[in-house]
Formats: C-alpha cells, structure tokens, sequence
C-alpha cells in the first residue's frame, strides 16, 4: 500500500492555515498579557451597581485655623 504525493494545494493550504493559527495564538497571548497586566495594576475594584457608596463620595477638605 502506497500513499499518493500530497498535492501542491494542500501544501499551500497549510501553508496559510498555519499563518492564521500563529496569528490567532499571538492575539489571545496579547489579551491575556493585557488582562494580566490590568488585574495586576489596579487595586481595589468596585463596579457601578446603582448604590450610593460612601467611600465613592469626594470628601470635603477642611480648612485648619
């Protein structure tokens, strides 16, 4: 049993399949490189959830005499 010569089209579908599988593994390593570094720098995360927070309200700087 012998197997036939891959055709030249198959070669250059490879060819370009391996290309967009390079392209799509370096775009999800960047998101997750971003999204690391962003959880990384940000301290203590609070959303918008309809709430007044008191410690979301600017506080009033009081003058000393």
């Amino acid at each position: 049993m012998s197997f036939r010569e891959e055709h030249e089209l198959h070669k250059r579908r490879f060819g370009r399949n391996f290309g967009l599988g390079l392209v799509l593994v370096a775009f999800v390593a960047l998101v997750f490189g971003l999204t690391v570094v962003k959880v990384m720098n940000v301290g203590q995360v609070q959303g918008f959830d309809h709430a007044v927070r008191p410690e979301l309200v600017p506080q009033e700087k009081v003058a000393k005499p």
